[in-house]
């Protein structure tokens, strides 16, 4: 089963591949679920009082990617995306837009996090660690963690587009 531009993670493969294929597979349903819709639309709250949006859902997901697969695996001194606060966590990154913020600047630097995560896990086991909250995380917890996180704000996402558009599925 797949959708034109999503393929279902294979359903026989080893433990790494099926971490990685299922990650992807979030990864496009959130690009899938912004197709086609306008600026404007993009910037559409979903249900008041959430403030809750696909370009906000878009942008905190690339702070998120840059968190783990940068910040705490990696270690690498990558500042904090959307936040000025140099400490700040991706738990609530991105969220908040401003006039300035934009879906093609926002995709782009999503794009350019998951090519970065991708790099930075192509060499590494699944048993090797970063460092999350002064102990070791093993990559294997930062895949789930970050399919968990995708699934989350793809069922999110799910919502907010059948509110804007009445699209449902994919």
């Amino acid at each position: 089963m797949s959708t034109p531009g999503r393929t279902l993670p294979p359903m026989d493969a080893d433990e790494r591949a099926t971490l990685e294929s299922w990650l992807d597979f979030y990864r496009t349903t959130l690009a899938l679920k912004c197709d086609g819709l306008t600026e404007q639309q993009l910037r559409e709250a979903s249900a008041p009082p959430s403030a809750l949006t696909l370009l906000g859902l878009v942008r905190h997901l690339a702070a998120v990617e840059r968190f783990w697969f940068r910040r705490v695996l990696a270690q690498e001194d990558a500042p904090t995306l959307f936040s000025s606060d140099p400490d700040a966590s991706s738990a609530n990154s991105g969220f908040d837009l401003d006039e300035s913020a934009t879906y093609e600047d926002a995709r782009r630097i999503w794009q350019a996090e998951i090519e970065h995560a991708r790099k930075n896990c192509a060499s590494r086991a699944l048993e090797d660690t970063g460092v999350y909250r002064d102990g070791p995380v093993t990559l294997r917890w930062i895949y789930t963690h970050m399919t968990a996180e995708y699934a989350r704000h793809c069922g999110q996402a799910d919502l907010i587009r059948e509110r804007i558009d009445g699209s449902t599925g994919v």
